[in-house]
């Protein structure tokens, strides 16, 4: 009888460990599980402020090609007076003697 009990305790003690192993088994599957999940999240939002970045430099960069080619027209054609002129005008906020500018103050 007393082998019995002996090996009853025995098969309890294996019993109570292979639940706790499932257990810590599972929990750190879980915990995985989370950690994938916020990483991928997170990854998207990085992906999606990247791609908006990404955006925002095209445009960049369509303006300032056609900057690029605006300045190329007045090169080809020898206006550099006409492209002098033009830039007094926008850029530095020239004007000739008694002209007058009305700007549009209403709209800001």
């Amino acid at each position: 009888m007393e082998r019995n009990i002996g090996s009853r305790r025995e098969n309890a003690k294996k019993r109570r460990r292979a639940v706790f192993e499932w257990i810590v088994f599972r929990l750190v599957a879980l915990i995985l599980l989370i950690a994938c999940v916020i990483s991928f999240v997170s990854t998207q939002a990085t992906l999606n402020q990247k791609r908006q970045e990404q955006a925002e430099l095209e445009a960049a960069i369509e303006q300032a090609r056609d900057e690029y080619l605006e300045l190329e027209k007045f090169v080809d054609t020898d206006d550099l007076e006409g492209y002098m002129e033009k830039a007094a005008i926008e850029d530095l906020n020239y004007a000739y003697p008694n002209e007058r500018r009305y700007y549009d103050t209403s709209r800001n």
